[in-house]
């Protein structure tokens, strides 16, 4: 017999993987796959995670991140979600850069891109919500994510989704 504990552990790793699935398949503008996906789903991965969040809030001075940092620590695991820049070509000027040649320079990063990020991020936490999982998006994570390099070096912005499968949603009512 499997206990309580044991089920939710095991319903969590299903449901970020069927986030990932989800993030993976979600529209992206221009038909050009640019986001990239990974789970966090051991504790090991979710201490270093949580750490280096604690040592931003530390040296930046961003409470927000330790308190997000205490709320995934509790948690099963999450998705992390990044995209690369890849400029568009349009110079559409949507991303304040004026042109893909100012956005270049200026090391930004296409709009197009971010939007695909956020489409992929709603797709995940649809998937969550629809599973009955509680979830939140978080940049915190992403912030972290990117200084550790957890989605790999091209990566320019990234969110983090985590889940949590309790009584009582983690990610509300939280102090700062």
């Amino acid at each position: 017999m499997r206990d309580s504990g044991t089920l939710e552990t095991d319903a969590a790793r299903q449901i970020i993987g069927l986030m990932a699935a989800a993030a993976r398949t979600a529209p992206k503008t221009r038909g050009i796959d640019n986001v990239r996906v990974a789970a966090v789903d051991d504790p090991e991965s979710r201490e270093r995670l949580c750490a280096a969040m604690h040592e931003i809030a530390r040296r930046e001075g961003r409470p927000g991140l330790a308190r997000d940092a205490r709320c995934i620590a509790a948690g099963p695991g999450l998705l992390l979600l990044g995209v690369v820049s890849n400029p568009a070509g349009l110079d559409c000027g949507y991303c304040g850069h004026g042109n893909c040649d100012g956005l270049r320079a200026a090391h930004g990063v296409c709009a197009f891109n971010s939007v695909d990020l956020g489409i992929a991020a709603c797709s995940a936490a649809a998937t969550a919500a629809q599973l009955r999982a509680d979830c939140r998006v978080m940049y915190s994570i992403g912030y972290a994510a990117l200084e550790l390099k957890l989605l790999g070096e091209d990566v320019r912005q990234a969110l983090g989704v985590p889940i949590s499968i309790t009584g009582k949603s983690p990610f509300f009512d939280r102090s700062a």
